[in-house]
């Protein structure tokens, strides 16, 4: 385990920290360079505590190391005072109702100032993982994997897929830099499929290219101009596993995915179809928190 609770997933530490900064911002207010009128008034500044993150729903734990960056930003923004943050349990685990996640001592007023953003991100990262740990268990032994998509919380992007990763997904493209992903408005737009792959290919060379395509002619026409990443969308299984084995017949290397209206229920129909990926945008877009709330201990402060 490492000693942030990330346990080795890639943790995005620069980026969560400008969504820290944001959150603060939003709580903080400008008065002053930002205030907490509630805890200010209320708690001596000498004071210290004892404090504890607490799960109140069984889930996957994902972002925990952000707790030691909300308590750094708000000692460091308000002069507040430090407060030391002990992960119990790393990033990527099954919690359970009731189990303490963290332990933290230190400053009473930074510990209630950075509380809710601290838990605001813990538990939507939790929840995500969470969800995508479903999906990762409801494909377990077809060989097929579950891939997440850009329909992210805007600034999160990177924390979310952080995630998906922790629940035993993978990331597709990050971005619309790093990856080139033709779908039906650029082939309209370029005049057609071959057009459109041709034309990134000329323009990125080093780019790694997808196709989207909804018909068995259309994934070949693609695997014949180049395309070695194909999403099938909205097909039908059966549709599906034509189009598969079409591809599959070339004798070309080809990753194909399933998108499009998927559902925990029909999951394992579409992975049997051999398909080697299903993406499904709601790992980021619908998945509900986990409840997890933090605790002062009643013996300390």
């Amino acid at each position: 385990m490492s000693t942030d609770g990330s346990d080795g997933y890639g943790f995005p530490v620069a980026e969560a920290r400008i969504l820290v900064g944001r959150a603060l911002d939003e709580d903080l207010g400008p008065v002053g360079g930002g205030r907490d009128v509630t805890t200010l008034a209320t708690i001596p500044a000498g004071q210290v505590s004892v404090s504890h993150v607490v799960a109140r729903a069984d889930g996957v734990l994902a972002g925990m190391p952000v707790a030691a960056l909300v308590v750094d930003a708000v000692a460091a923004r308000l002069g507040t005072g430090a407060v030391a943050v002990e992960v119990h349990v790393p990033d990527g685990t099954r919690i359970r109702r009731g189990e303490h996640l963290a332990t933290l001592r230190g400053s009473t007023r930074t510990t209630l100032v950075a509380e809710r953003t601290l838990l605001n991100v813990v538990s939507r990262t939790s929840g995500v993982a969470t969800h995508t740990r479903r999906w990762a268990d409801a494909l377990e032994g077809t060989g097929a994997t579950v891939l997440d998509t850009r329909k992210t919380t805007p600034g999160m992007r990177t924390l979310e897929k952080y995630a998906v990763r922790c629940g035993g997904g993978t990331n597709k493209r990050m971005g619309l830099y790093d990856v080139a992903m033709i779908k039906d408005n650029h082939k309209l737009a370029a005049g057609g499929l071959t057009a459109a792959y041709e034309a990134v290919r000329g323009a990125y060379p080093d780019v790694d290219v997808q196709v989207e395509v909804t018909t068995t002619a259309e994934a070949l026409e693609s695997v014949a101009v180049g395309a070695r990443f194909l999403l099938c969308d909205n097909m039908t299984p059966a549709l599906l596993r034509e189009t598969v084995e079409a591809v599959r017949a070339t004798g070309e290397v080809v990753e194909v995915e399933a998108t499009g209206g998927l559902t925990l229920e029909v999951v394992r129909e579409y992975a049997e179809t051999g398909v080697d990926y299903l993406s499904v945008g709601g790992l980021t877009h619908s998945s509900p928190i986990v409840d997890i709330a933090l605790d002062l201990d009643p013996g300390s402060g």
